[in-house]
């Protein structure tokens, strides 16, 4: 009938649903993989795994070494063009907007999107309401990386070629809550960040306020930027602030996974 909206869930297609196991798992794989091996990794029958590698080498996704009578296969770059075009086109500031509002409500504090640039924090996206009170957090504005949860909860995942330069430059934070600018203590602040999984800062930056935030990820695996929470100190606690880095991680997960991040591939 004309106008009639249907809910109705469709079945998968198991072609489809084959040919990404593979690619996932030519992705995951260290060394060009045979298509025996390729069939039983994903449990594919050979044939269907053959016509599905087949098809991959002809667009440019699947290439293949000849060594004997052996033939190896192994994911190409081509995955990468086609991730790299998704990634210019996601705007950080609206990638997540209805999630981050949504805890906004809930918890009656604003969201904020940071990104690492050099050694501060930019913030480029905030979910609030006009019946907040309204924190010096806005998008575009920069901050030491050291003295926020943004910053933290990202320096905690970058590498050591990434966050080396990063430790030389350490701000002095004027709130009461500021530690001493020691690189020592602040690598053993990122290396409790990174088992906990978000950040949380203190009356670092400035008295009274306290912020949590949890990083993201690109689809190679490195710290895109994180999500996070500013609020008064007294109000980030107990329950409050459990609810809190639940909803800051599940936000940062689901960022991570529209950027093309796959954590079980890691």
């Amino acid at each position: 009938m004309a106008g009639t909206t249907t809910t109705e869930t469709k079945a998968p297609s198991q072609s489809v649903a084959r040919t990404l196991t593979v690619l996932e798992t030519l992705v995951a794989a260290d060394d060009g993989m045979t298509l025996t091996a390729l069939a039983q990794a994903t449990r594919i029958p050979l044939a269907t795994c053959a016509s599905i590698v087949y098809t991959l080498e002809q667009r440019g996704y699947a290439a293949r070494k000849v060594v004997g009578r052996s033939h190896f296969w192994r994911a190409t770059l081509g995955l990468y063009g086609l991730a790299t075009q998704l990634v210019r086109k996601v705007d950080l500031a609206t990638v997540s907007q209805d999630e981050m509002r949504a805890l906004a409500i809930e918890i009656n504090m604003p969201v904020h999107i940071g990104v690492l640039n050099g050694a501060s924090v930019v913030y480029v996206a905030k979910a609030a309401t006009s019946d907040f009170i309204q924190f010096d957090t806005y998008p575009g504005k920069m901050a030491p990386y050291n003295l926020t949860a943004l910053g933290k909860a990202i320096a905690a995942f970058l590498d050591e070629e990434r966050l080396s330069p990063l430790l030389n430059q350490l701000s002095k934070g004027e709130g009461p809550g500021a530690l001493p600018a020691g690189r020592k203590a602040f690598l053993n602040q990122l290396a409790e960040i990174k088992t906990r999984g978000y950040a949380i800062e203190v009356e670092e930056e400035r008295a009274d306020i306290a912020c949590v935030a949890a990083p993201f990820f690109d689809a190679e695996g490195g710290p895109a930027g994180a999500v996070g929470v500013t609020g008064f100190k007294r109000d980030l606690v107990g329950d409050l602030l459990q609810r809190t880095t639940d909803g800051l991680t599940h936000i940062a997960a689901t960022i991570s996974t529209r950027l093309g991040y796959h954590a079980a591939l890691r």
